[in-house]
């Protein structure tokens, strides 16, 4: 057959029928022939290309070194060399699963957790995030590494640190999302326990991606979860219903869930942490609780009860209108910085508690009314306490340790005691440790009422707060 039979026969294929068409096409060996407006060249024409659907690259196991894998446990076993060890899931993410996280089952000497996504054939002795196309999360210090190859990163992009108990995730926007990355590239997030720390461009799509998690000392383990679902308006519901509302103070103390954490410097005695509640104990609701999650540096973390509006900077215990029972030296505080033995220590694991026994005619309305006569003469020592605080502000200027920023400077120079002038009703404080009563103490109450306070004055530490335990 010459060109111009081709020509023609291509020209009057649409008249012939099926089976002649189909014989045709297989004779020619492309579809269409076109006469290039008359010039007499001729080409062929393939007509719009399909959209390509991008096969996912999928190995049938998953690749780990230096990581002991048990079911869904990974925990490091490189040995004391401290060697990078690294877990790559044997599936990318895609649409249906474009989101996986850890829970950190044990920190281990360094911390040195990381979650993130990598690429195909990533070496296995690095972390996520340190070779190109690759994103990490590390525990220890809330740093996030960007494709900024081997040993570097970016001091200026961190997030929240993590420890026992912490969930870590990371994901993928999908296409269809409006705060999503364009076609040739994916809006990687990550998150801690469910809340969304940050989010990154990568220039890689889904289908390219592994879920990684890096190790790199003894002891170091964790929970994967490559099925989890990552839903923000579920999460945002979840902090409200666990308690966010039952706080009406957080200095330098940061609530997660149930579990407050403490944020502050923890060098010097100006550094005290306090949460407060929202309301204050009562006849139907007189006792609240707190397990201590992470004991911190020192475990200066202290359960008591406090005035309303008790003072920023000063562990509960510390100043009138306040009792307290610290973990440290399991001493007891109550309106003075000089504490009284009283129980045990506690540490990490333990459940420290405060209540109160109310006599039987108590009513917290008249309470409060009877309260109201006592407002100048409190207005007046108040003032008295300002004063006083300003003068040992001077002092501690003077002698140069006010703004100090060695950790050794640990300056514990409570408060002086300060006689309360006003008189109230009085009620019996107790204090539990691991649901045994440990010692009670005959307290005046002060107008408002007492709220549950907790302090807290060293790094890391962490307790989760049961505000109702008890009822009736």
């Amino acid at each position: 057959m010459d060109d111009f039979e081709r020509i023609r026969a291509v020209l009057l294929r649409d008249r012939l029928p099926f089976a002649a068409r189909q014989q045709l096409q297989q004779d020619i060996g492309f579809d269409q022939i076109i006469n290039n407006r008359g010039r007499g060249r001729i080409y062929r024409y393939q007509g719009p290309l399909p959209p390509r659907v991008p096969n996912p690259v999928v190995r049938g196991e998953a690749r780990f070194q230096r990581v002991k894998v048990e079911d869904d446990v990974l925990s490091y076993s490189g040995g004391a060399g401290e060697l990078v060890g690294l877990y790559v899931a044997a599936h990318t993410l895609d649409h249906y699963s474009h989101y996986v996280e850890i829970e950190i089952l044990d920190i281990g000497d360094l911390g040195q957790i990381c979650i993130g996504l990598v690429p195909d054939k990533y070496a296995l002795n690095c972390q996520p995030g340190v070779e190109a196309n690759s994103v990490g999360y590390l525990a220890e210090s809330g740093k996030f590494f960007i494709n900024h190859g081997r040993g570097i990163c970016d001091t200026s992009q961190s997030g929240p640190p993590c420890g026992i108990g912490d969930r870590m995730g990371v994901g993928i926007r999908l296409v269809d999302d409006p705060a999503g990355g364009d076609r040739h590239s994916s809006r990687v997030f990550f998150t801690r326990n469910g809340q969304e720390v940050k989010s990154f461009e990568l220039t890689l799509r889904p289908y390219q991606l592994f879920p990684a998690v890096g190790m790199q000392s003894e002891g170091e383990e964790v929970v994967l979860r490559l099925d989890a679902v990552w839903n923000p308006d579920d999460i945002t519901q979840m902090v409200v219903d666990c308690g966010e509302e039952d706080w009406v103070r957080l200095d330098d103390i940061r609530l997660n869930g149930t579990i407050l954490e403490y944020t502050g410097r923890g060098r010097t005695i100006h550094d005290v942490g306090l949460a407060q509640a929202k309301y204050p104990l009562d006849t139907t609701n007189h006792y609240f609780e707190f397990e201590i999650v992470d004991p911190g540096d020192k475990c200066y973390v202290a359960i008591g009860l406090a005035k309303q509006n008790y003072p920023m900077r000063r562990h509960p215990g510390w100043n009138i209108g306040s009792i307290a029972y610290h973990a440290d030296d399991g001493k007891l505080f109550h309106g003075s910085g000089m504490g009284v033995r009283f129980g045990p220590k506690c540490s990490k694991g333990d459940i420290m508690g405060c209540g109160i026994y109310f006599p039987q005619d108590y009513d917290s309305e008249s309470e409060a009314q009877l309260n109201d006569e006592e407002d100048d003469a409190k207005g007046e020592e108040e003032e008295e306490d300002n004063e006083n605080d300003d003068e040992e502000g001077q002092l501690d200027e003077l002698l140069g340790i006010g703004g100090s920023d060695d950790e050794d400077d640990m300056l514990f120079r409570p408060p002086k005691r300060h006689h309360h002038k006003g008189k109230g009703t009085k009620v019996t404080v107790f204090f539990t440790r691991n649901g045994k009563v440990v010692g009670h103490k005959e307290v005046c109450v002060p107008k408002g009422g007492f709220y549950p306070t907790i302090g807290m004055l060293s790094c890391n530490e962490k307790v989760r707060v049961d505000l109702r335990p008890l009822t009736g």
